[in-house]
């Protein structure tokens, strides 16, 4: 998947900004966006629009949908996906029930339509709240730039990162050639 542009990045930063200065004033006002239709909150245009006026509408409301959630869990980090947030929060949590509820919803995640985004990715950050996982919040608008490519770009992506080995868990293979199954 392509890297957070400038402009991504720059407006994450912007956020993080306002939670480091612990501005509980402008976190509240981007938590009024939460479970409304991106955009609709008129709290949140002083912290969102100087960022995104020359961008089309449906760009603009990746911005105030990753605002209000990062409100609600202003942690971020600069590497991986919602994959990989989603395989530290299972790990976090151990496994058994926990692990196929969780597994659950993140299928359920990666099926979402665009219009349902918004409640699965308000539950995924819930999550990672609770288990205190941060966010790549610039990873996440950069990434619901793509989310209807026809070749399921982001899912496919978020799946590596969530079902994918890392080198220490992959076993080793033998590359000598020479010999001939038995």
């Amino acid at each position: 998947m392509p890297k957070p542009t400038e402009l991504q990045a720059s407006f994450v930063a912007h956020l993080k900004d306002l939670a480091d200065r612990e501005d509980r004033g402008a976190l509240a006002a981007l938590r009024r966006g939460l479970g409304k239709p991106p955009g609709t909150a008129p709290e949140m245009f002083r912290h969102v629009i100087p960022w995104t006026s020359h961008l089309t509408s449906a760009e603009e409301d990746r911005f105030f949908l990753v605002a209000s959630l990062f409100a609600l869990h202003p942690v971020t980090c600069t590497k991986g996906n919602m994959g990989e947030a989603f395989r530290r929060i299972r790990i976090a949590a151990g496994g058994g029930d926990v692990a196929d509820s969780l597994e659950k919803r993140f299928v359920a995640l990666l099926n979402a339509h665009r219009e349902d985004l918004p409640n699965h990715l308000r539950h995924a950050v819930a999550l990672a709240q609770s288990h205190s996982i941060p966010v790549n919040w610039a990873q996440l608008i950069r990434d619901l730039d793509y989310w209807d490519h026809p070749d399921r770009l982001v899912q496919r992506d978020w799946a590596r990162q969530y079902w994918g080995r890392t080198r220490a868990e992959e076993p080793d293979v033998d590359t000598d050639s020479s010999e001939e199954p038995s």
